[in-house]
């Protein structure tokens, strides 16, 4: 059995790991979970992530939930370059900090204002508080700003001059907002030069591909079914409102 990945590209952790695997050249079956829908909530994919999130894999009869998890099986399994996940002491020691700072900081506050910008006022057809969004927005930028001065500083990458992991999933993170609309790199020379910068050393092509899906959001919510999100509402709505 070919080892599965499933994935849905609007999901940032979910794009990290279909980069690294594609970049990797590891040999993958991909499984499109459609989040908006509700496929994690079926009977089969309980099966292989009781957690019910995205990305999940399976690997024979092994099965593994959680992004920065199955970036590091990827990693040691089809042992992948140095650079990604630095043997080096300190290197990996800034990989770490980063993919430990980003879960409840940059990863949040990049979802939040996703849905508030987009999904909860185009889909659930509710009104968000201007001073909800302001206040996302000031988490996000605050959070911008530390990726800048604290872990980009003046090096080409997060973990110095070749891209890791941390990287990968920082520019997920980062472009998440972009696709409903928010220029995150306005004003940010630094922030834009390191974006630059992964876009090239991941591939433009594949960098394009990941992101197609989430850079043409504003577009595809037009077509989206609203019906099938009311079940999440109250849940979605205590979340981020």
């Amino acid at each position: 059995m070919a080892l599965e990945l499933y994935l849905d590209l609007n999901s940032q952790p979910c794009r990290s790991v279909y980069i690294f695997a594609t970049k990797n050249n590891v040999p993958f079956e991909f499984k499109k979970l459609n989040l908006l829908e509700g496929e994690q909530y079926g009977e089969e994919f309980g099966k292989i992530n009781l957690i019910r999130k995205a990305p999940a894999l399976r690997d024979g009869d092994f099965c593994l939930a959680e992004s920065i998890a199955i970036l590091l099986y990827l990693a040691e399994k089809f042992k992948t370059p140095d650079f990604w996940y630095p043997a080096d002491l300190h290197q990996r020691a800034r990989v770490n900090e980063y993919l430990s700072w980003q879960h409840m900081t940059i990863r949040l506050q990049g979802s939040k204002v996703f849905w508030l910008q987009l999904l909860i006022p185009k889909i659930l057809g509710a009104d968000v508080p201007q001073d909800k969004l302001d206040a996302a927005l000031e988490d996000l930028n605050a959070s911008l700003t530390l990726l800048e001065d604290k872990f980009i500083q003046d090096k080409p990458f997060i973990a110095g001059d070749h891209i890791t992991l941390a990287d990968l999933v920082a520019i997920v993170e980062v472009m998440q907002p972009v696709g409903a609309g928010v220029d995150v790199f306005e004003g940010r020379a630094k922030l834009s030069a390191w974006r630059d910068r992964v876009q090239a050393a991941i591939g433009e092509e594949l960098f394009d591909e990941a992101h197609k899906t989430i850079l043409g959001a504003q577009e595809s919510v037009k077509l989206m079914d609203a019906s099938k999100l009311q079940f999440f509402k109250p849940k979605i709505l205590k979340l981020f409102m």
